[in-house]
């Protein structure tokens, strides 16, 4: 990858977009393929659950890993008060591992004590889509930015400095 202008780009950026692109990538595998899948082939939702329940227990401390470098990668970026789709960024970041960490520890949980003792399981599982949904949107609006060409180049010219 490399900026309109044909300097390289620093490898933190290269690392944090392919981190980025793992992010929403992962997410969109397991949220709108494999999970689906599971309950349309497992047929039972009493299987298909668990195994779904564990699939989001892992992208969940993806996204909070992913939430928090993606973040702070952005907010080492010398502008990024001045860049309203970069602040929006590290907002969504902010709000991804915050999302994560409530379905990771409490909304899963309640989920499986809802299925277990005829809860209000429509209310949990709507309010564990959304918190994956917002994870989805914050890692695609985040990839967006740090695949930028002016972010990029911002980075080649913060790398260029730095060495000379």
């Amino acid at each position: 990858m490399s900026t309109r202008m044909g300097e390289p780009v620093a490898l933190p950026q290269r690392l944090t977009v392919m981190l980025a692109a793992l992010w929403w990538g992962g997410l969109t595998a397991l949220a709108f393929v494999a999970v689906p899948m599971l309950f349309a082939r497992l047929g039972s939702p009493a299987v298909a659950g668990p195994v779904a329940a564990a699939l989001f227990a892992v992208i969940a401390k993806v996204s909070l890993v992913a939430g928090l470098t993606c973040g702070f990668f952005l907010m080492r970026k010398e502008p990024f008060l001045q860049s309203k789709k970069t602040l929006a960024a590290i907002v969504l970041c902010i709000l991804a591992v915050l999302a994560a960490t409530v379905q990771d520890t409490w909304v899963a949980q309640q989920i499986v004590t809802a299925r277990a003792s005829g809860g209000n399981l429509k209310f949990w599982h709507g309010l564990g889509t959304g918190l994956v949904l917002l994870q989805w949107l914050a890692a695609g609006w985040t990839l967006w930015v740090l695949a930028s060409p002016n972010l990029a180049s911002h980075s080649a010219s913060s790398g260029q400095q730095a060495l000379g």
